[in-house]
């Protein structure tokens, strides 16, 4: 069994410290757990992947290489280059990460995609249930009669800010110190967020036992409150399971079987079994699909010629916006925060601030644990900054304050007024809302859903001073003095 850290790769990005000390560790840890078990197991540090792979070949001369085929771009191409340098030695197999394999998905998509080339996942959301047979009666219908219960999770915080589950530490041993002095040793690395504290499990039991304390502990509150966010916990009622998925220490039936066990066990609420189950084999697979589908030139889209640097804010320089300082005080402390808070708040912002797509693609793959380029590609292009110009999206996630108001409880105690769009304590997303709108106007004002946008946009009497506001915000985020 062959293991490669590559060099080049390690230096090529910047690297948030909790997402390579995950990757190296959990390599680390299942090349020592194939030694015990009596695999032949080939540990390199290489200045290259290909390098590793030459000096792997000139020493144990192997008949063929088995490779699983990559879940990003860069890596398929990799595989072919090797493919193309050693021949018929290279033998690539699928990738198994998935329920639905990425030519599945195209071709379910080339059969689905609407009159204007775009995607529902609700359309491929049914389609897995029923294929695969999961909450669907015998006749291929939804349980209990609706295939979607979303509108019954959209629960703001409650107002004492709730109780939320505590999520399970794996204590640093000799493995974790070994990774953090390799990591360190490293001449060239850009590193970001605060080191090592045990918050990801590097291995499959610990992954496993992640699981089963969400099914006990947080799943029957996940759905109701899957859309909240509260400035004093950083996770809720979420499993912490993505990084485990897209690494492959868990499968995802092996998530679906274990909350569907618990469900005909009867102990959780249906809303949050499928609410959960949606985000396991509707959106997850959904992005990955879409990655594959929608091609290469996907990544640099800029439906909305958007320009503007990445906020230093967001990198966690100081700032007096609440709910940006609490989230990227998450990403720097843990290198995750769930949906809302990267959707809301991030890319919200940078949407309307017209940061430049690429900027934040390249910030959200270096400052996650989960960021795979298939899963931020579609979710920064797409979802994040409507930089695909609604091939993914019908409309632009987009709100001013009130929405953060609502769904956080960020805005008590700011310094700025998230109801105010002009002035000197105008909270900025509410001005760069009315601003965004307005300047995309040739753009978004045919889109039927954003009509009602369009007619409140329409009635107000101060766009001239919310321009010049704007103008100001954009300017201060991106020198870091917002």
């Amino acid at each position: 069994m062959l293991f490669i850290v590559a060099l080049d790769k390690l230096r090529a990005a910047p690297w948030h410290r909790q997402r390579l000390h995950l990757i190296l560790a959990t390599m680390r840890r299942f090349s020592i757990e194939l030694a015990d078990a009596g695999y032949r197991v080939d540990w390199r540090v290489a200045s290259s992947m290909a390098a590793g792979v030459d000096a792997h070949i000139a020493a144990f001369a192997p008949e063929q290489l088995r490779v699983m085929r990559s879940s990003n771009r860069a890596g398929a191409s990799l595989i072919a280059r090797l493919a193309q340098r050693h021949g018929d030695r290279i033998d690539v197999v699928p990738d198994d990460r998935f329920l639905c394999s990425a030519e599945e998905f195209c071709a379910w998509a080339d059969a689905h995609q609407r009159r204007d080339g775009s995607l529902l996942m609700e359309d491929f959301y049914r389609w897995q249930r029923r294929r695969l047979g999961i909450l669907v009666d015998a006749d291929g219908e939804p349980e209990g009669g609706v295939w979607n219960l979303d509108h019954e999770n959209r629960l703001p915080p409650p107002r004492d800010g709730g109780t939320w589950p505590e999520s399970p530490r794996s204590a640093p041993d000799a493995i974790d110190a070994e990774i953090a002095a390799f990591i360190d040793d490293v001449d060239g690395l850009t590193l970001t967020g605060a080191p090592w504290d045990g918050t990801w499990a590097t291995d499959r039991a610990g992954a496993l036992a992640r699981v089963h304390h969400f099914i006990a502990h947080g799943l029957e509150g996940f759905g109701p409150y899957e859309d909240a966010v509260v400035s004093h916990h950083w996770h809720l009622n979420h499993s912490l399971i993505s990084p485990y998925l897209n690494l492959g220490l868990l499968h995802p039936r092996d998530v679906v079987d274990a909350v569907l066990d618990a469900h005909r066990r009867g102990a959780l609420p249906m809303n949050s079994v499928e609410g959960f189950i949606r985000q396991i084999i509707g959106w997850r697979e959904y992005i990955h699909g879409v990655y594959w589908w929608r091609g290469a030139d996907y990544a640099s889209e800029n439906f909305l010629d958007a320009t503007d640097p990445l906020p230093p804010a967001f990198r966690g320089e100081p700032t007096d916006m609440n709910c940006v300082h609490h989230v990227a005080r998450w990403v720097n402390d843990y290198g995750w925060t769930h949906h809302i808070p990267r959707l809301m708040v991030l890319a919200n912002l940078a949407t309307l601030a017209g940061v430049d797509p690429a900027e934040l693609l390249g910030w959200m793959h270096a400052s996650f644990v989960d960021g795979a380029d298939w899963v931020m590609v579609p979710n920064v292009i797409g979802m994040g900054t409507y930089a695909d110009g609604g091939a993914m999206s019908t409309k632009p996630y987009v709100s001013g304050g009130n929405y953060i108001s609502k769904m956080t409880d960020f805005c008590r105690g700011c310094a700025f007024d998230r109801s105010a769009r002009v002035g000197d304590t105008a909270c900025p997303f509410t001005t760069l809302y009315w601003d965004f709108l307005d300047r995309h106007r040739e753009r978004l004002a045919g889109n039927h859903r954003m009509g009602r946008m369009y007619a409140n946009l329409n009635r107000l009497g101060d766009i001239d001073e919310i321009r010049t506001r704007a103008v100001q915000v954009r300017s201060r985020l991106a020198s870091g003095t917002l």
